[in-house]
């Protein structure tokens, strides 16, 4: 039998669907007929009835088992003392759910010695046996760490020191801090691990919190981890900007918000998502038609940019402002005509942005510059340049799926 686990806090009833779609993939893609598979939902009462019967009917159609555990009833007194260090938990970005993968050893029987834990925001693309089978020995736990995330280990190690405060700060080194939306819990040695893990809980929560749940994993084990191969849990923000458009038997992770799940079908790894998405109850004809009334809303959204572009564009000539590797794109999508001018700019270099600050001061009031270069656009109003009339922000209008998905993300989060 192959143990999995996921954790769920659902106020709005919306999650749910995530997380059913990953466990929807995951049985999809069972191939060993000697095994079965049991998935353990730790949830709180926020759990409706509705989605804990639409999970059980994925598993029953899938012939496999669910069980579910109401860590507020099992584990009262865990979720208070964790609550108590984490007075802001409510107040997060993140659900209280990522709290609840501590308690995977004590609500789970006795006789499982080890369990996969997945985020919900993953799609299963292999036989979960590959990782199954592998042993964890007496390492608390597999992960996969950032450094395998990019195939420059030097820009690996610079991104992880960049973004990831425990890396920063110096407490974990980059080439050892991990990704804590899979995991192979070793729970033999876990069950036995509470006073580590309170440790953790107080240093994190003694700082202004990033990623909760996984700095306390990697300030107590970073450095005792059993490393397991990225196709284990490949970021999907990370493969569009590497060209890896081919879809493979990994497991993918849709983490980063706007990097991660969108609706341009043209993305081979949203098309991935969807594919298992269609297949749950979820997709009846309510989500149909959410999807439908949210397209609408894009529709009318993407008018009155159009009509706000052109009310300011009024004796102004246009523009281009673009780095290298997207100028082809830029002007097929802009039908840029030959005398207009375009403006390649190298992000990368350290005075780029002065270079376009001395170009729109000198044509202020004449053209209008389409800014091709994302994230400028912000330093540009702070410079006192104004949106929709000394520029407008077109990167996401031309650029792949990962650059700039903010209306597919929004869509996204309204189902």
């Amino acid at each position: 039998m192959i143990h999995v686990c996921f954790s769920l806090y659902d106020k709005a009833g919306n999650y749910s669907k995530f997380l059913g779609t990953t466990m929807l993939s995951l049985f999809d893609n069972l191939n060993s007929s000697s095994w079965s598979i049991t998935v353990h939902i730790l949830h709180d009462n926020t759990l409706t009835d509705d989605n804990r019967d639409k999970f059980s009917y994925i598993a029953g159609r899938y012939k496999q088992h669910v069980k579910f555990y109401n860590v507020e009833e099992l584990c009262a007194d865990k979720t208070a003392e964790i609550n108590k260090i984490f007075l802001e938990a409510d107040k997060m970005r993140f659900s209280r759910a990522m709290f609840y993968r501590f308690l995977i050893p004590h609500v789970l029987p006795a006789e499982i010695k080890k369990v996969i834990y997945l985020d919900a925001d993953i799609i299963v693309n292999l036989d979960i046996n590959e990782l199954w089978r592998i042993d964890p020995g007496d390492k608390p736990l597999g992960a996969i760490p950032n450094l395998f995330q990019i195939k420059d280990e030097k820009a690996s190690l610079e991104r992880t020191n960049k973004f990831m405060k425990l890396c920063k700060e110096g407490f974990v080194k980059a080439e050892d801090y991990f990704n804590s939306g899979v995991l192979l819990l070793n729970l033999i040695f876990m069950r036995n691990a509470d006073d580590i893990l309170i440790h953790g809980m107080e240093f994190i929560g003694e700082r202004p919190l990033q990623y909760p749940d996984q700095d306390i994993l990697n300030y107590c084990f970073s450095t005792s981890i059993l490393k397991l191969p990225v196709k284990f849990n490949r970021y999907v923000m990370l493969a569009r900007p590497e060209n890896e458009l081919t879809i493979e038997q990994k497991i993918y992770h849709y983490a980063g918000g706007k990097a991660g799940l969108g609706i341009d079908m043209s993305d081979p790894f949203n098309r991935l998502w969807w594919s298992y998405f269609i297949k749950t109850p979820w997709f009846d004809l309510n989500m149909i038609s959410n999807l439908v009334q949210a397209f609408a809303e894009l529709d009318i959204a993407r008018e009155n940019s159009i009509w706000k572009i052109s009310s300011n564009m009024a004796g102004k000539a246009r523009a281009f402002v673009v780095d290298e590797e997207n100028v082809e794109r830029l002007e097929k999508h802009f039908s840029v005509r030959d005398k207009e001018e375009v403006f390649i700019i190298d992000p990368k270099i350290e005075d780029y942005f002065l270079q376009l600050i001395d170009l729109m001061d000198a044509a202020k009031g004449k053209k209008i510059f389409f800014i091709g270069i994302p994230k400028i656009a912000p330093k540009l109003k702070k410079s006192g340049f104004i949106d929709g009339k000394d520029f407008i922000d077109v990167s996401g209008f031309y650029s792949p799926a990962w650059k700039n998905p903010a209306e597919a993300y929004n869509l996204v989060v309204t189902m």
